[in-house]
């Protein structure tokens, strides 16, 4: 009798144990496939959340940065074009080196050039667009304080001072070129900007 309850005992106890493992393994399969769930949603509300401020950030980029109307862009790019023909002249009597003066005369015809394109392709604009030259008061200012050099002094001032020019210019025809919202001016600003690349190489040459 001892002997039947004592295999009795035994077969319960290893049923038991058996079910107690099949509930840990349950349990923790369960654990696994929660985790796994909260992990997928975890990276998902990331992914989601990286994408809303990339959105955001490039939309404040466009606010903070817009491209111009037609009208702006014909004005920014009459007053590059005005200030570097400007400082090229001065460069004829102000500059020592002859590496400089011959830029600068390079940059006269060149922005005598790009004036008259930006012109035409601004006639054909509807309505038509005129540029205005005329210098703002940061620009003269530095048009200025340039006149004010001679020699050496002036060479440095005049070829940073083109570096700088040509950087925003630059900056301003790719964008327009891409963005812009008259067609004739966009032409323009395509055709203008690797001649604007050109001028930016030459003078970080000279600087050198």
């Amino acid at each position: 009798m001892n002997a039947k309850l004592s295999f009795g005992a035994i077969a319960l106890i290893a049923a038991l144990g058996a079910c107690s493992q099949k509930s840990q393994d349950t349990t923790a399969n369960a654990v696994t496939d929660i985790g796994s769930d909260v992990g997928n949603t975890t990276s998902g509300a990331i992914d989601a959340a990286g994408n809303v401020t990339g959105n955001a950030l490039d939309a404040a980029g466009n606010a903070l940065n817009p491209t111009p109307t037609g009208q702006e862009f014909a004005d920014k790019a009459a007053k590059s074009d005005a200030f570097e023909i400007a400082a090229a002249k001065l460069a004829k009597t102000n500059a020592e080196s002859a590496d400089v003066k011959k830029f600068a005369a390079t940059m006269i015809e060149a922005h005598t050039g790009s004036t008259a394109k930006i012109k035409a392709a601004a006639a054909k604009a509807t309505p038509e667009i005129k540029p205005d030259p005329t210098l703002t008061s940061d620009l003269q200012s530095k048009l200025d304080d340039l006149g004010k050099l001679k020699g050496a002094d002036f060479d440095k001032a005049y070829v940073d001072g083109q570096i700088s020019a040509h950087e925003d210019a630059l900056s301003l025809m790719k964008s327009y070129a891409d963005k812009g919202d008259t067609p004739s001016l966009k032409t323009a600003a395509s055709e203008i900007a690797p001649k604007v690349q050109e001028h930016l190489d030459m003078a970080k040459k000279l600087k050198k």
